[in-house]
């Protein structure tokens, strides 16, 4: 008979409708049995492509003797990280606390007011090495809460003090010169083997790649910026041709089990890809490797044909088993690879590195870091041929594999992920003049702005209802993404709803000691108000926060925001400088502010400005943010009295001094370059 999860909106949480496990979802509902019954709380945390809290499903929660014991002894929640990242942080914050590192599934024992009496990660079934078993913990805390309940306590008052302190790491704000020494920090930990930065297991780590890529595009004559570019270009290849990649429908792998990217752990997250899709699309202008253009297109396809819901938004995850086996639906074994390229199979093996041995438990995931050149002196074929030939073994494989099984998909709605989508897919419309994705960045804008905004509020997911109310990252991500899809249609309706989000923001969330934090001022289910402030795998709500007020201030003049943004900036600056792995993309963001944000406003026709806005999307300018109208009256101040001309015009300012417009594109190019 299903459980309590059986209401659930969550794919995770519906994983685990049918554990013989009583499971609640978080709420006052679940403590308040606890403390009728004089019980802990097991918390469970989650989601949906997470291999090993399937694996510790499978052992445990849906073991009746288990199942058994935890509702006779505990009260017990289940909760999906993606929904309610605040709990997440809050008990992952004790995980780390206890254990020194942390990580999912997560279990946390409570107390009946939500303390944190002891916490850790999977636990196996049966013990495993020093991983003692679930069933020995369990026994453990609640031989401690029956007999030295005191004791238990007594360390959970403790651990939620330490939890509860926040380090806001004040002082001053960073020079160009810190940022360069940041880089400088960044290469030391870089791999100069494989690309990318640490051993295995190894993850992309995009917030820091985008703090090489502005560095790249606006200190390209500098040591820091050629060291940025080396790097940069360095981790894309390689990443573009392991294993980490799809090399059939596109999409990138959460991260690489290996230093060398060859194979993947398969889940694939729409946090990942939204950046990457960016990251590559931007890293070809500043680079000019036509490979990044190419992996940008796929990436953004590959979300458009699998990931989209037919509301609007996109899915937040597939997940890395099909029919149970991590990996299933993306390996060959080499007898597959013979029956359905017959006498390709040795060329395809040569392209994408299989062998009959394989390299993930007896079958080949596919990876290109074979040297071509060495397959055309093999072959004797050109490198037309031999793009010729790849093409037509990538159209039988992939008909191969749409017979098979396809992974689960989480098929939640995340707003913060859709947020980082719509930016890319709307920058790429630009860049790559593909209107395609221009309305699917429309269609993400429209979704999170009605299904995903019940009475004009914005919320953290959706899954045919919404969800909870929205983080911080939430409202930022979304005013980011809902700025630059204005800058390309010059929608004002764009410009509006970003501009609400921000204000929200500003009211709801910031701490009167700098920054924001990740719950609003009407959240008080949680035992202390979590702050966001590292950066990895996707940008801090703070560093978020600080791009969205960047451009509210280009855009408005609000000269009262350069408060917030300083501030939030001082919040992150000391840890960021000092561990830049975890603080990219505020230090990305930060870079743009000392090197000078433009405000351009181009007014004119669609046609005009078409013209005119050639050297703005043509090229990478992390500095810029734009305005785009047609002369009329705006809501937007950067564009007020405005006019357009007879050719249409350009105005650029930057810091409160605006220079006489220009009305040619090489005139716009030359305002838009880099000073000194």
């Amino acid at each position: 008979m299903p459980n309590r999860l059986a209401n659930a909106t969550s794919p995770y949480l519906l994983q685990h409708k049918d554990n013989p496990v009583d499971w609640y979802e978080w709420g006052s509902e679940a403590f308040a049995d606890a403390v009728e019954r004089d019980v802990p709380l097991i918390l469970s945390i989650g989601y949906s492509s997470c291999h090993w809290c399937h694996v510790m499903a499978h052992e445990s929660f849906e073991d009746d003797d288990t199942a058994a014991y935890m509702n006779e002894n505990f009260v017990n929640i289940k909760v999906d990280r993606e929904e309610r990242p605040d709990v997440d942080r809050v008990y992952m914050d004790a995980v780390t606390a206890m254990t020194g590192r942390g990580g999912w599934p997560m279990t946390v024992f409570l107390t009946p007011d939500a303390k944190p009496i002891f916490a850790g990660t999977y636990f196996p079934k049966e013990t495993f090495g020093q991983h003692p078993s679930f069933g020995d913990v369990m026994h453990a805390v609640l031989d401690a809460w029956i007999t030295n309940r005191e004791g238990a306590l007594e360390q959970a008052d403790q651990i939620t003090s330490i939890i509860s302190q926040i380090d806001v790491a004040g002082g001053h704000l960073p020079s160009l010169m810190n940022l360069e020494r940041a880089v400088t920090a960044l290469t030391n930990s870089f791999d100069r083997t494989h690309g990318g930065f640490g051993g295995a297991p190894k993850f992309p780590q995009e917030p820091t790649l985008e703090f090489l890529l502005r560095m790249a595009a606006l200190r390209p004559d500098t040591e820091a910026g050629s060291a940025a570019t080396s790097m940069l270009t360095q981790a894309l290849n390689s990443m573009a041709d392991g294993g980490i990649y799809d090399h059939l429908t596109g999409g990138f792998a959460r991260y690489s089990v290996d230093a060398a990217w060859v194979i993947p752990h398969f889940e694939k997250m729409l946090y990942d890809n939204a950046q990457l899709a960016r990251l590559y699309l931007r890293a070809w202008q500043v680079t000019g490797i036509d490979r990044f253009a190419e992996v940008s297109r796929e990436v953004l396809d590959y979300l458009e044909d699998t990931m989209a819901d037919d509301a609007g938004g996109l899915h937040s995850a597939e997940d890395a088993d099909s029919e149970g086996v991590e990996g299933k639906f993306a390996v060959w074994s080499w007898e597959e690879l013979g029956e359905i390229l017959g006498d390709d199979r040795d060329l395809a093996a040569a392209i994408y590195g299989a062998t009959p041995e394989g390299n993930f438990e007896g079958s080949n995931n596919l990876h290109r870091q074979t040297d071509l050149g060495a397959v055309m002196s093999t072959t004797g074929l050109t490198p037309g041929e031999i793009t010729q030939a790849r093409d037509s073994i990538d159209d039988r494989l992939r008909a191969a594999r749409a017979t098979r099984v396809a992974p689960g998909r989480d098929d939640k709605i995340v707003t913060a992920w859709n947020g980082l989508a719509m930016r890319a897919f709307a920058e790429a419309g630009a860049v790559l003049s593909d209107e395609r994705y221009i309305q699917r960045a429309t269609s993400i804008a429209e979704f999170l702005l009605t299904e995903a905004s019940p009475g004009g509020n914005l919320t953290r997911s959706w899954r045919n209802v919404p969800g909870h109310p929205a983080f911080a990252d939430d409202l930022a991500a979304t005013a980011i993404g809902l700025y630059v899809l204005f800058s390309v249609t010059g929608e004002d309706r764009w410009f509006t709803a970003a501009e609400k989000m921000v204000a929200d923001l500003r009211t709801g969330f910031t701490d009167p000691t700098g920054g924001f934090f990740a719950t609003s001022t009407a959240s008080h289910d949680l035992i202390t108000r979590p702050k966001n402030t590292q950066d990895n795998p996707t940008p801090s709500d703070n560093s978020l926060a600080l791009e969205a007020l960047q451009m509210h201030i280009a855009l408005t003049g609000d000269l009262t925001a350069n408060a917030d943004l300083e501030s939030t900036m001082k919040t992150l600056a000391s840890d960021a400088l000092q561990h830049p792995a975890f603080g990219g993309y505020a230090l990305a963001i930060w870079l743009t502010q000392l090197v000078g944000v433009k405000e351009v406003a181009v007014v004119g026709t669609p046609v005009q400005r078409a013209t005119l806005l050639a050297p703005v999307w043509g090229s990478f300018h992390p500095n810029l943010v734009l305005a785009i109208g047609d002369g009329s009256d705006s809501p937007v101040p950067l564009l007020a009295e405005r006019m357009a001309g007879d050719n249409g015009l350009a105005y650029v300012c930057e810091d409160l001094v605006c220079d006489l417009p220009v009305d040619t594109p090489d005139a716009l190019a030359s305002k838009l370059e880099i000073d000194g």
